[in-house]
């Protein structure tokens, strides 16, 4: 936009578990997750921002190797956690 540049925003594009937490944004189905940011959760499934939790996913701990099957989230944190630990977890079967 400094230079000029038009562009259009959609903000559905992509959803950034944890703090996207449903699968609509401004009323429109997200397109794609995209899994930036660490999953920290109390066991009550709470998020817990800045500390890791007693559930934890973050890829950035499996730069060495694969992951194994990951324990599903607490039964509270977000949908979208928990789609995207399914999805993982479909693609290492």
């Amino acid at each position: 936009a400094q230079v000029g540049v038009q562009y259009d925003l959609y903000p559905e594009m992509a959803l950034q578990p944890p703090w996207d937490t449903s699968f609509r944004i401004k009323g429109k189905d997200a397109y794609m997750i995209h899994y930036t940011y660490g999953d920290d959760f109390d066991d009550d499934g709470r998020f817990t921002p800045g500390k890791v939790g007693s559930w934890h996913f973050d890829k950035r701990d499996y730069m060495g190797q694969a992951p194994g099957k990951i324990k599903p989230p607490p039964r509270g944190a977000n949908v979208v956690v928990h789609r995207l630990i399914e999805m993982i977890n479909t693609a290492i079967d």
